[in-house]
């Protein structure tokens, strides 16, 4: 069928009002260009107005059927197209929706696995954990020091422990569990000394000269052991011991020291309930805390505690005791010591006693200087104590005066050049100086070829240098004239 047979036959299927409209419109345009012929103006506007509009043309509907079907068919496969890909669309989501709360029903069971097997591993491994260990050891740690400090028996000769002195890190609190630990063991002293009451009568009876500390150090089944200073009960009658407790019980002197200023008594082993260990002295060092425990200026106080640090180690000082001057080997503190705390305890950050505290400087404008002996020094003396009641030494049996306290007039046949030395002042007729024929006012200047400046000099190589039954030579003046004797040395335990 040509264009034309077809557009015929579109022509009669269109409704007649429309074919009206198509007539009307041919014989509309007619007019129209009768108009502009006779207006030029009209017919130029029409002209420009016509291009506009352009009306379809007969001869292209069939190109816009055409284009209306393909348009068409395009829009279905669009529609097909988006219908498929959102039911593809629906399909991921519910697949994921899926995945989704599989993961999130898996992440939930794993969660809750990883719960369990975490808390089974806490409960069977921390004990063996750094946190579990830091916590319970130290308070282990601290329970078992304090255990060593204080014990409730001892026996055999004591010693050093080789605990170093280290600060605490747990403060007051631990500094004050120590210090009450330690302090059960401090003891008061009462020196009693007869005295004669009533001076119409000839009664008399035990009256306190003075007081001082003690620490208990030793216990066994019979007795508790107290070390103190020798100066706290010379010339004691009787002696009267203060407990932590409030109790007061009478000791007996086992032996004393007056060289070294040490002593040691005992008392009934029912009376103490505590001991304390001494600690090395040799870890010190300046700048370590150092506490002070003991009854300054009397019992009132008892038990005072006082802080401070090492000011220095191995410091020599010379003291004139009742056996004649000693250059004592001593720890430095500021820790105030008080009269009364002589005897008492210098303690480290351990809760061991590493000095007995024995003397201070107390001239005017004189602060923080007190002096302790090393426990390294006293242990070897107290334990000579316990076993002989004294401390052996070789014993020369003269008395001794440095030159420079003697009065000229008694130096008047010495050379010039002769300067320095020890003058005898008496001597023991049983002893060896006696059996040599040394005489007094004889001056001692060398033993063993070793020059002598004064009598500690002498004392100190006696003491360090020798021991009983050596064969020592001195050279001494006499009548201005030098001589040498060689004798053998004995024993102070020979002697009354």
């Amino acid at each position: 069928m040509s264009d034309y047979e077809k557009r015929n036959e579109w022509e009669k299927e269109l409704p007649e009002d429309n074919q009206l409209n198509l007539n009307t419109d041919d014989s509309s345009e007619k007019k129209q260009e009768q108009a502009n012929e006779e207006d030029p103006k009209l017919k130029e506007e029409t002209d420009m107005r016509q291009e506009s509009e352009q009306p379809i043309l007969y001869s292209n509907i069939d190109e816009h059927i055409r284009l209306d079907k393909e348009e068409m068919e395009e829009v279905k496969a669009t529609e097909q197209a988006i219908a498929s890909s959102t039911e593809e669309g629906r399909t991921e989501r519910a697949q994921f929706n899926s995945k989704k709360g599989n993961s999130k029903a898996k992440g939930f069971f794993s969660l809750l696995a990883a719960g369990i097997v975490g808390s089974a591993l806490t409960f069977f491994t921390i004990p063996y954990t750094d946190l579990y260990n830091d916590s319970y050891d130290k308070l282990e740690k601290q329970v078992s020091e304090l255990s060593t400090k204080v014990e409730s028996k001892q026996t055999g000769a004591i010693t050093a422990n080789t605990t170093a002195n280290t600060t605490t890190s747990d403060g007051t609190v631990a500094i004050a569990d120590m210090v009450e630990a330690s302090s059960k063991a401090i003891v008061g002293i009462e020196n009693l000394q007869q005295q004669q009451s009533n001076p119409f009568s000839e009664e008399s009876s035990d009256v306190e000269s003075g007081s001082g500390s003690g620490i208990i150090f030793k216990k066994d089944d019979q007795y508790a052991y107290i070390v103190t200073n020798n100066h706290v009960i010379e010339g004691a009658n009787s002696l009267e011991i203060s407990l932590y407790s409030g109790e007061k019980t009478d000791a007996k002197l086992i032996g004393a020291d007056a060289l070294t200023d040490l002593a040691v008594v005992r008392i009934d082993a029912k009376y103490a309930t505590d001991v304390i260990n001494f600690g090395d002295s040799s870890t010190l060092r300046p700048g370590d805390q150092v506490w002070a425990i003991g009854n300054p200026l009397g019992l009132e106080l008892s038990r005072t505690v006082t802080q401070g640090i090492v000011s220095a180690v191995e410091r020599s000082i010379t003291v004139n005791t009742s056996a004649g001057d000693w250059e004592f080997n001593v720890i430095q503190t500021d820790a105030a010591i008080n009269p009364g705390n002589s005897g008492g305890a210098l303690i480290n950050s351990s809760g061991e006693v590493i000095g007995i505290n024995s003397l201070k400087i107390a001239d005017s404008g004189v602060e923080g200087l007190g002096f302790a002996i090393p426990s390294n020094d006293l242990i070897p003396i107290v334990n000579e104590i316990i076993e002989k009641g004294k401390v052996e030494r070789p014993y020369l049996g003269v008395g001794l005066a440095s030159l420079e306290e003697v009065p000229r007039m008694y130096l008047q046949d010495l050379p010039n050049e002769v300067s320095e030395g020890v003058m005898i002042t008496n001597i023991d007729s049983n002893s060896a100086a006696a059996e040599a024929g040394l005489k007094v006012q004889d001056v001692i200047v060398s033993i063993d070829g070793k020059k002598i400046t004064n009598s500690t000099d002498l004392r100190k190589y006696l003491y360090t240098e020798v021991k009983v039954g050596d064969k020592v030579e001195l050279e001494f003046y006499r009548d201005g004239k030098s001589q040498k004797v060689e004798l053998t040395l004995t024993s102070n335990n020979t002697t009354s």
